[in-house]
C-alpha cells in the first residue's frame, strides 16, 4: 500500500471512529472532547510524518496539516 501501514490500517480506522465519537460526547462532557481532540492531533501529526516519509507534495500533505491545526485548536480552545 501507498502509506506502508499494512495491518495497522484497521487500528487507525478504529481509533479515528472512537475519536470522532469522543468529539461528539465532548459536547456534553468537555474532558472527553479534549482527550479525543488531543488524540486526533497526535494522529494527524503522525500522518504528516508518514506523508513526508513517502515524499508526498505539499498539496497532498495539506489535508493532514489542516486537520492537525483544526484538532489542535479544538484541544486548546473549544472544550
Amino acid at each position: 500500500m501507498r502509506y506502508h501501514l499494512g495491518r495497522e490500517r484497521v487500528l487507525v480506522g478504529v481509533l479515528q471512529i472512537c475519536a470522532a465519537l469522543g468529539l461528539l460526547f465532548g459536547l456534553e462532557v468537555p474532558w472527553i472532547g479534549r482527550a479525543a481532540a488531543a488524540g486526533l492531533t497526535l494522529m494527524m501529526l503522525l500522518a504528516v510524518g508518514v506523508r513526508i516519509r513517502i515524499r508526498d507534495s505539499l498539496l497532498q500533505t495539506s489535508q493532514a496539516l489542516l486537520y492537525l491545526v483544526l484538532n489542535g485548536w479544538l484541544c486548546w480552545a473549544a472544550f
